[in-house]
């Protein structure tokens, strides 16, 4: 059973359809950390038996929170090479790939993975930009046009980010405003092709108001942004939808040079 959710890669994502896991465990950085679902997931499956998340997570006022270690899965390094049939892969959905402790010859080694399966897209998201930043500014790393680069940004506190990534060599730079714990009062989304917004979900979540998501929506209709509304959240992220003025918005990037 463990076995099988490990290599089964399949994801209820709503912007992605599987997920690769090269890396596990994490770090709380910011406010979008507080009720973070990887480190709750995490818990569960080390509680399950599961190897490689032992001991990076721990139980502190009734949440699991991320102990700061982290795991390199080598046994998962060369999966995608395995699958034959395209996939849009969400990179890391249980750690962040530019977290201080993941050595950059192992992020050389996901992006060599990455650059041998150009029929698979990937999606790389992270709170640590200004360490993508300065790792695939190195001439090891080309840019590849089959990975995305994306940064989270939950509220305004941390809007200095896109700069980040905007200085990123990317074939596609993407936003996640995901968990949406705050207004975004201001942001410039030239060079940025992509946004996801969503609302937090699960246990303690934190309530996102429809203005802060059209005002989003608004920005991305000014700078020619695709614009993804992926949930409301909430206890009951099931209950509360994806609805936004009654429709859906799923609308995804076109490749163009960076």
């Amino acid at each position: 059973m463990h076995k099988e959710f490990e290599m089964s890669f399949s994801s209820p994502i709503e912007w992605t359809n599987a997920t690769w896991n090269p890396v596990a465990g994490c770090t709380a950085i910011s406010a979008g950390c507080t009720n973070c679902y990887a480190a709750r997931l995490a818990w569960r499956l080390a509680a399950m038996g599961m190897d490689k998340y032992q001991g990076l997570t721990r139980k502190s006022g009734g949440r699991a929170k991320w102990t700061g270690r982290v795991s390199l899965d080598q046994g998962t390094l060369e999966a995608p090479k395995r699958w034959r049939k395209p996939r849009l892969i969400f990179v890391n959905s249980m750690s962040d790939l530019f977290h201080e402790a993941v050595p950059e010859d192992y992020i050389l080694k996901v992006w060599k993975v990455m650059e041998a399966t150009p029929g698979h897209t990937y999606q790389v998201l992270t709170k640590r930009p200004e360490r993508m930043r300065a790792v695939l500014s190195k001439p090891e790393f080309e840019v590849l046009p089959n990975v995305w680069l994306g940064t989270s940004v939950e509220s305004q506190e941390v809007v200095h980010r896109i700069a980040e990534l905007q200085q990123t060599p990317a074939a596609i730079r993407f936003i996640s405003f995901e968990p949406l714990v705050g207004r975004i009062k201001s942001a410039d989304l030239s060079g940025i092709h992509w946004a996801i917004v969503g609302g937090e979900s699960g246990p303690g979540a934190r309530p996102m108001e429809e203005r802060w998501v059209l005002r989003l929506r608004a920005l991305c209709r000014r700078h020619g942004v695709a614009f993804f509304f992926k949930q409301w959240g909430g206890t009951n992220k099931k209950a509360t939808g994806r609805l936004l003025r009654g429709r859906t918005f799923d609308e995804m990037p076109t490749l163009q040079p960076a």
